[in-house]
């Protein structure tokens, strides 16, 4: 009976992208074995359909073949160059290539069954300046009937490259690149480590910007679509409105005119049947404060629908009003076809940092369950006026641990509890959204705020996985708590009059978590009902520790960005790479495993060279299923590695 459900419910799915016609079928995941979008799709589900390797065999998958980064070769030829091991690009597989972005800004095509370096296109080549090696996430495709493009960003430039032999387009741009420093108010130098986002007849690109900026004035986050055959600039999104413009009544006393940020920093979702793109908004200056931005501050922080043929917006929905928390939508949202009391809905979910999972209707942005505006802690900090209320979903229940109360901390034994008892005296805690505190420099001053989940706790720019056929979504989260603590700002050095202060992740007895466990975890949930089905534990966490290996302890979890790779038959999560990107103490590890999508069972691992610092992908060719994932570390070089079958 549920191999004949499981039947219907995929020759459902089928049907239903038919009838979406040719835009919903490119939607789709790698009908062909390929992964043609950082996500999978460009609905980001992270999902394949292949089922090569299954629970009978996983156990003997083994490294067919593995990548060193071309960086590593530059720096051998430049010892100066600075090579970053936190490689964190998703390849691509088209006809056979990988195509894939380094940390020192070059595009690479890959052979799919050897692991080759087909091409490299080297911006410095073209007369471009050597972009400074920090981290890129990937790159993006089109093709029509005569061309296929890779697009990269590198540094300052957004490329257009040809796919076959990695020469620049010299239709897009001057030579094949823009320069995306023009056109944004008051920014000096533009940067980004996601993918770019193609969908219909345009390329779009967000941007990162700085957390601690040194004054209130700072660039707007524009994101901005341009064309893919010519380069022009075709439309342009503001996430701080200006006059005139919907959203501007939200930030008070014109600080409009000034404020910055509110950026996409991670990735973006396409619907490209209806047109759609997906935004995933941030925080805007500067993360903890905002007395010089009162209002609820639109549409920082938010989930915006805009039209990708002209731009405008269709329908956002704001996830934290006048943010103080670091609370970026930090993951590309996930279209998905959900089935809700016999009603079939078109939904996207936005997964938080604050662990929530918001789920709205895409094309209305009607919420799927009720959102409720609930009261929320005030702030007790000079200037500072906080939202009364917040919006917590209803629906899906939260899938991490929100809020510190003592009944929260760490108690394997009476004396770990009480140790934790006296750390966290010092400090200010609460329910989710109590504010960040302005720190003392006495004894008896309070050191700040522990926020939990913290700036890298809940779900971060790893996203989620959703199985089409069930209607699971598959989230990876982190249990960190945080210090928010705010200092006045400096006058000969600030215009700010409160800036963040040491922005800690907090360590508990004995070097131990404060909380309780799971660290790390993997919650499903079917979206269907917004109801859990299983959370388990990613890792053994710190229980070989001297005061717990007698205690006999289930596995505890590790918290470590880990993102998730779903196929027709498993689910694939590492433990994230351990200290290459700010986690919390103890995050991250070696190790990577298959679960059970039904149980959460542990049906094999594998020790890797090193961390993963990606999200892992899965290709078919030549008959066999690869799974490739990028690991790095500060002792080992950036690589990829592929696994398949014997």
């Amino acid at each position: 009976m549920q191999q004949r459900t499981l039947w219907f419910l995929a020759m459902l799915s089928a049907a239903l992208a038919v009838q979406g016609g040719p835009r919903a079928l490119a939607q789709s995941s790698s009908e062909r074995g390929e992964w043609r979008s950082y996500g999978g799709d460009k609905g980001s589900r992270k999902y394949s359909p292949l089922d090569q390797i299954d629970k009978g065999n996983v156990s003997d998958l083994r490294i067919a073949w593995r990548w060193q980064s071309y960086d590593t070769k530059l720096k051998k030829e430049n010892p100066d160059l600075r090579v970053s091991g936190n490689f964190a690009a998703t390849p691509l597989m088209i006809g056979g290539k990988l195509f894939t972005s380094t940390g020192l800004g070059l595009a690479v095509a890959i052979d799919a069954g050897t692991g080759k370096t087909l091409w490299v296109h080297d911006p410095v080549q073209y007369g471009a300046p050597r972009n400074r090696g920090s981290t890129s996430r990937g790159v993006a495709y089109w093709s029509d009937e005569s061309k296929e493009r890779i697009f990269l960003v590198s540094g300052q430039l957004l490329i257009a490259i040809d796919a076959q032999t990695g020469e620049p387009d010299p239709a897009f741009g001057r030579g094949g690149r823009i320069n995306l420093s023009a056109g944004i108010p008051r920014l000096t130098r533009y940067r980004w480590t996601s993918a770019p986002l193609v969908c219909r007849d345009v390329v779009l690109v967000g941007m990162s910007m700085s957390d601690a900026p040194s004054t209130k004035e700072m660039p707007p986050g524009d994101v901005r679509a341009y064309d893919v055959q010519t380069g022009n600039l075709r439309w342009t999104f503001h996430p701080i409105p200006g006059e005139g413009e919907i959203g501007v009544e939200t930030w008070e006393n014109g600080s409009w005119e000034y404020s910055g940020n509110a950026n996409v920093w991670s990735l973006m979702s396409a619907d490209e049947e209806l047109g759609y793109v997906y935004l995933p908004m941030t925080t805007p200056t500067n993360d903890m404060y905002g007395g010089h931005r009162l209002g609820d501050n639109l549409f920082a922080e938010s989930l915006v629908c805009v039209n990708v043929e002209t731009g405008e917006r269709v329908w956002h929905f704001q996830t934290t009003h006048h943010g103080l928390w670091d609370y970026d939508l930090p993951a590309a949202p996930i279209l998905c076809e959900i089935t809700v009391d016999g009603r079939r809905i078109k939904a996207v979910a936005q997964v938080t940092k604050q662990a929530f999972c918001f789920v709205f209707d895409r094309e209305t942005g009607e919420p799927v369950w009720p959102i409720e505006e609930r009261e929320v802690p005030p702030s007790t900090t000079p200037g500072e006026r906080t939202s009364l209320t917040q919006p917590f979903p209803t629906k899906p229940p939260p899938y991490d641990r929100q809020g510190v109360s003592i009944d929260d901390l760490i108690d394997f034994t009476p004396e770990l509890r009480a140790e934790a008892e006296e750390i966290v005296s010092h400090y200010v805690i609460g329910p989710l959204y109590t504010p960040p505190s302005v720190r003392g420099d006495g004894p008896e001053d309070t050191k700040g705020t522990i926020q939990l989940p913290g700036s890298v706790g809940g779900g971060n720019w790893n996203g989620a996985a959703f199985d089409p056929e069930t209607g699971m979504l598959y989230v990876p989260s982190v249990t960190g708590p945080f210090v928010a603590d705010l200092v006045k700002g400096d006058p000969d050095r600030t215009n700010l009059r409160y800036t963040r202060g040491r922005r800690r992740f907090i360590v508990g007895p004995q070097g131990l978590p404060l909380m309780k466990p799971p660290y790390g975890r993997i919650t499903a949930i079917d979206l269907n009902r917004g109801e859990h089905v299983w959370m388990v534990p990613n890792g053994d966490g710190p229980r070989d520790h001297p005061l717990l290996k007698d205690l006999n302890l289930p596995p505890l979890g590790q918290p470590g960005r880990a993102s998730p790779l779903l196929t027709k038959t498993l689910l694939f999560l590492s433990e994230g790479g351990p200290g290459m990107v700010r986690t919390p103490p103890g995050g991250g590890g070696k190790k990577f495993r298959a679960y059970d999508k039904a149980t959460g069972e542990v049906l094999w691992e594998t020790d890797l060279p090193a961390g993963t610092t990606g999200a892992p992908m899965t290709y078919m060719h030549g008959g066999k299923q690869y799974i490739v994932v990028a690991i790095g570390s500060r002792e080992h070089a950036p690589e990829y590695i592929a696994l398949s079958l014997p």
